[in-house]
């Protein structure tokens, strides 16, 4: 008796994730490729195509450990995360987690890191535009209203903390990169991943700026943020940091 198409669909992801075909190869027709070899095929080409779409939204990860080993982490990882909607940009987000526990990594501590590092720059630059605050909109608000404000950071923009020395890895994995050797134990780096006109990029924050933008983001206003900030390092300097953000255009609005 023919299969639902439900059951068929629930019969056809469970082969795509274990391979076993017992339950699904009587409702597959054969002609001069066998059931079971067209079910294989079937397989390998969606593996390939998903380890290709993790590969482009990866790169640096792909670069540092190069293809085929890559190939055999995605592989690993798709079988364990399909993807759950259409659109491949939006696949992988449980990736640098799952590259953190995979055991053939674990000589490599640091690659987690670069690939939230990677999936950071991927939600950036797949995230709206829309209007950046300017230094042009600050310039009708009265001085003493500013500390109590709170400023809205753009779509995609995000702080990453590494206790590795994140940006020089990242820089070093790069073609044609000058330096190929990165001293590991070089410190924390705290980097903020933004939306560009044309890209997505990052700059490198001090600890002190890192705080203070995550406050920004958790909602606090400018005064508080910098308050925090100042705990972090009393030589926090707010009105450079600030003007340094708004040049980059992270911010989106302004609000009481």
């Amino acid at each position: 008796m023919p299969l639902a198409l439900r059951d068929l669909q629930a019969e056809m992801a469970a082969y795509l994730v274990s391979g076993a075909d017992a339950d699904i190869l009587g409702s597959i027709v054969g002609d001069t490729i066998p059931a079971a070899a067209r079910l294989r095929i079937h397989r390998h080409q969606l593996y390939e195509s998903l380890a290709t779409a993790l590969a482009g939204t990866f790169s640096t990860v792909q670069q540092l450990v190069g293809d085929p080993f890559f190939r055999s982490i995605a592989r690993a990882f798709i079988a364990q995360a399909l993807p759950a909607q259409p659109v491949l940009s939006e696949y992988g987000e449980g990736f640098p987690a799952f590259v953190d526990t995979y055991e053939l990594a674990r000589g490599l501590p640091y690659l987690a890191d670069v690939a939230r590092l990677d999936w950071a720059l991927n939600l950036a630059f797949n995230s709206p535009i829309g209007r950046r605050l300017t230094a042009a909109d600050l310039s009708s608000i009265p001085g003493e209203q500013l500390p109590s404000m709170k400023v809205g950071l753009a779509p995609g923009t995000r702080v990453i903390h590494s206790t590795y020395p994140l940006d020089r890895i990242w820089s070093a994995s790069q073609p044609n990169a000058s330096t190929a050797m990165v001293d590991l134990g070089g410190g924390d780096a705290w980097l903020l991943v933004f939306r560009r006109p044309d890209d997505a990029g990052f700059i490198v924050l001090t600890e002190a700026e890192a705080v203070f933008v995550t406050a920004l983001a958790a909602g606090a206003s400018l005064e508080d943020a910098a308050l925090a900030a100042f705990a972090a390092n009393a030589r926090f300097d707010l009105s450079v940091t600030f003007s340094r953000l708004l040049d980059l255009r992270v911010f989106v609005a302004l609000q009481q």
